[in-house]
């Protein structure tokens, strides 16, 4: 079963995430996964949106997307990351 990442992000520093943006693709891609939606405008039909990107990842399945977030690659991409952001990442299986 496919698994989708949804990511929410709010940016604080823009050249520490553009640092993060470049890092990130070879990690993902070494777990099968790809970019859906990568940081595309968000209009609102119904309800808020507060944060500045949405970024939605498939994996293969579940098991990939996990092995992915927890990867040493990822781990140091993510490091980088939270210095000049702050995110939500949720998995959910299709």
């Amino acid at each position: 079963m496919a698994a989708i990442v949804l990511v929410e992000a709010d940016i604080h520093n823009p050249e520490i995430y553009d640092a993060y943006k470049k890092l990130t693709p070879a990690t993902v891609e070494a777990y099968g996964g790809k970019f859906v939606i990568r940081g595309n405008p968000v209009e609102v039909l119904e309800g808020e949106w507060k944060h500045d990107r949405l970024v939605m990842l498939e994996f293969p399945d579940k098991k990939s997307a996990i092995d992915w977030y927890n990867s040493k690659e990822y781990q140091e991409a993510k490091a980088i990351r939270s210095k000049g952001s702050t995110a939500k990442f949720i998995l959910i299986e299709i």
